[in-house]
Order: structure tokens, then sequence, then C-alpha cells
């Protein structure tokens, strides 16, 4: 139980980074424990917090988890039901509610204080359009896209892309998705085996696998080496976006 508890505490401090937003928001915590009156707001921001976080750390919480069925990777997620955000957010503004101007700076600056610059992140990026997906990803959709809800395209896109194609175009069909890029879930798919695994992909092994998937077209970025030319081998070059060649397939219908 001390092991299970030990893991649950290193999941704890990792999911929260234990950096000085997390201790603003215990700082509100505190003061809405003593001071708020509200018995609905204690029960959503004071007590079920502290639940929460209490069973999350309780060795027998995470073995009814997995128990239940439920994948042990993800028990981190049972943290996203603490509202960090709103506990600071509502703590502020009761803190500072005879003085709403000077509280509002004050509560904007700690946060800008402690807290980073989200765009310094690898994973988060400005925004391009409308839809928060890179503008390549758009570009290359309207051109493969049959522009008919109804009437559904196969390809296969590089890795980086897979993430954003179904969120813009949910006709467009891909013979892998992000399940393929978590090594622990061990997929195997014969495309994405030939597409992204070896240095030098084998274009007679990627159309085997591509035309048994039915995809009609081959997304492929300028730096991927093939042994013979995509079009010596019977592809299309219909478009070149972005550093991305677009291949179709004749054979596929």
């Amino acid at each position: 139980m001390y092991g299970i508890f030990m893991e649950s505490l290193v999941i704890f401090k990792l999911y929260t980074g234990l950096k000085p937003l997390l201790l603003l928001t215990l700082l509100m915590w505190l003061f809405l424990l003593v001071m708020e009156k509200n018995k609905t707001v204690r029960i959503v921001l004071v007590y079920a917090p502290f639940l929460v976080a209490a069973l999350f750390l309780f060795p027998v919480s995470r073995k009814a988890f997995v128990a239940a069925g439920l994948d042990g990777e993800t028990y981190y997620r049972v943290l996203w039901t603490i509202p960090m955000g709103v506990i600071y957010c509502y703590g502020a503004c009761r803190l500072f509610v005879g003085h709403r101007r000077i509280g509002l700076v004050a509560a904007c600056v700690l946060v800008i204080v402690c807290g980073s610059f989200v765009y310094q992140s690898q994973y988060i990026s400005r925004a391009e359009n409308l839809y928060h997906i890179p503008d390549t990803v758009v570009k290359i959709c309207d051109r493969i896209g049959s522009g008919d809800p109804q009437v559904r395209v196969s390809a296969v896109m590089p890795t980086e892309l897979i993430h954003f194609v179904r969120q813009y175009d949910p006709s467009i069909n891909m013979p892998y998705g992000r399940e393929m890029l978590v090594e622990r879930w061990e997929y195997y798919n014969a495309v994405y085996e030939a597409m992204e695994k070896p240095e030098v992909v084998n274009m007679e092994e990627l159309l085997s696998a591509t035309r048994q998937e039915h995809c009609k077209y081959l997304v492929m970025g300028q730096e991927k080496q093939t042994d013979t030319d995509p079009e010596e081998s019977g592809l299309l070059l219909i478009d070149e976006i972005d550093g991305y060649r677009i291949y179709e397939d004749p054979e596929v219908e």
C-alpha cells in the first residue's frame, strides 16, 4: 500500500508541478475554508477538492480504479475534477471584495508573476485560424477533401498532422491515428509500419499496405526518403503544400 501511495504522490507532484500557482490556490482554499459562509460554495470549492485529493492519494482508491477496468496510466485524470483556477479566482474576488479595482490588479499580477508564458511550451502555439489547427492541415484537407460530408476519402498523413485532420474534416479517413504514437499501447498497423518505421520507405511495401486500406492519397514530407520515386511507382504528384507532397493513387477508387 505504501508503494501505491508514493506512486500517487509522485503523480500528484508531476501534475501540479508544485509551482507558485499551486501555492496561490492553496492559500485561497485556506481563506475560503475560514471565511466562506455559503454552504454550496463550501461544498464545491472547499470540501470536494479536499476529498478528491485525499481519495486520489488513498491507495485503495487506485486499486479500485484499476479493478473497475480503467487504465491505471490515466489515473491522474481524477485530478482534473479539482477546479484549481476557480478556487483561486473566486477566493481572490472574495478576498478583495472591498477593494475590487486594486484586488483585480493584484490578483492578475500574482498570476502573471507566479505563472509562465504559455507559448514557451512546445505543446502550445499561436492560433493560425479560427479552427485552432495549423494552416497547413487546412490547405491539405481542402485539396484532397471531397467537399461533401457524405463522400469519404482515405489518406495517409505524417504523424505530426494526424491529430488535426479529423478535427477539420471528418470525411477524411486515415488508416491510423494517434494510437500509433503511444508505444505502450503496442498497436500494429501495416501502413504505419511501412510509412513511419524505416528511414527509407520501401514504396512497394507501402503501396501494398495503402491499397489494402483503400488509401486514395498519400501525404509525405519533403524530407521523407523513399527507395524509388513515388511517381515511378505509379503515384501522381498532384500538389505541394508547405513542404508536403500530395500524391494520388490512380489504382484506388
